[in-house]
């Protein structure tokens, strides 16, 4: 568990994107047209196509549920916007006297509302903000929070190589739990996918929670050695894309989680990530496995639909046109972006 300076709302960093998920759970860079992945960063919403409504379904602990739906529409012909919903429900929670008598029950709710905006700066360079309104509820006790998440993406189709650079969740309570306002997990990460040339396989690198690399922040007693302090940072993870793009299969590694589920009495492979998504004309499903918290595995359900009822021949910019093999093994543009109109 992460130790020292104490966040709310730490909901926001659950997955919601099964293809995120399958990659380690983090991941800024990868270029698909996946409505779920404006999530992770705002930028990649020039990735998407026109009128991409998707939904993302995750089990979380017992008695939870959580999820998440976001829209993804053109603005113009380099111009994206977007609505994101997220939210965990925790279920009803008994209350009880002094004595231990039950004297009713309570709802827990935490709950994440989002619009942004992506311009195409360049035919490489996309730029995106995401505006959030985040409230959580613990029977008597509520919080209201303001933030906004910053990206950028450089996308070079030709090399397939992928950079992002997001700032995530910066902001601040506008009503408190109780007397002392505390932090949002406020969140700096860098990116990188690369594409193999002929082999239909991505490599994913990423690091996350850049702010924070005093010992004391994982460690009450700051025993953590420099290798792990290092590598709580990092996230890999690997896709292969199968039969002409329109399938893929993900796999990932998110390190920190890994020390943390291990320390809970979890198996010593609780930071691996696999999952697996299916692409049919236009509607796009995905499933991921991974383990949040020690009581059970999670499983991520994402499906998407585009409502766009044409496409454009020639984008007009490699944003454009997310990139998957072809039964030459050569990449080739297979989908359609959000010039979808």
């Amino acid at each position: 568990m992460v130790h020292g300076q104490a966040s709310v709302f730490d909901f926001l960093n659950l997955p919601t994107s099964s293809h995120a998920m399958a990659l380690g759970g983090k991941n800024i860079s990868l270029i698909e047209d996946d409505a779920s992945l404006v999530f992770h960063n705002p930028a990649l919403m020039s990735s998407v196509s026109d009128k991409t409504l998707n939904f993302n379904f995750l089990t979380y602990m017992q008695g939870s549920k959580a999820g998440s739906v976001s829209f993804v529409g053109a603005q113009g012909e380099r111009g994206s916007w977007d609505a994101l919903a997220q939210f965990v429900g925790y279920g009803s929670i008994r209350e009880t006297d002094d004595m231990g008598n039950i004297t009713g029950t309570s709802g827990a709710l935490d709950m994440n509302l989002a619009g942004g905006y992506s311009y195409m700066l360049s035919d490489r360079w996309a730029g995106g903000v995401h505006g959030k309104f985040i409230y959580s509820n613990y029977a008597d006790y509520s919080s209201i929070a303001l933030a906004v998440d910053l990206g950028l993406n450089y996308f070079n189709d030709e090399n397939d190589l992928s950079f992002s650079v997001v700032a995530a969740n910066l902001g601040g309570q506008v009503t408190a739990f109780g007397e002392t306002a505390e932090s949002l997990p406020i969140d700096l990460q860098l990116g990188l996918s690369k594409g193999l040339g002929r082999l239909p396989l991505r490599l994913h690198l990423m690091f996350y929670d850049m702010f924070h690399w005093s010992k004391a922040y994982y460690s009450p007693d700051g025993n953590i050695k420099g290798f792990q302090l290092f590598v709580n940072h990092l996230n890999l993870g690997a896709d292969l894309t199968l039969w002409q793009g329109r399938m893929w299969i993900g796999l990932g590694y998110n390190f920190r989680r890994g020390f943390e589920m291990k320390a809970a009495g979890s198996s010593h492979a609780a930071g691996l990530t696999v999952g697996a998504g299916i692409n049919i004309k236009k509607i796009k499903v995905g499933m991921a496995y991974g383990n949040y918290h020690a009581g059970a595995p999670t499983l991520s359900f994402t499906v998407a639909y585009s409502f766009a009822k044409e496409k454009k021949l020639q984008p007009s910019s490699s944003h454009d046109i997310p990139n998957t093999p072809s039964t030459d093994t050569q990449k080739t543009a297979t989908t359609q972006t959000h010039n979808n109109e």
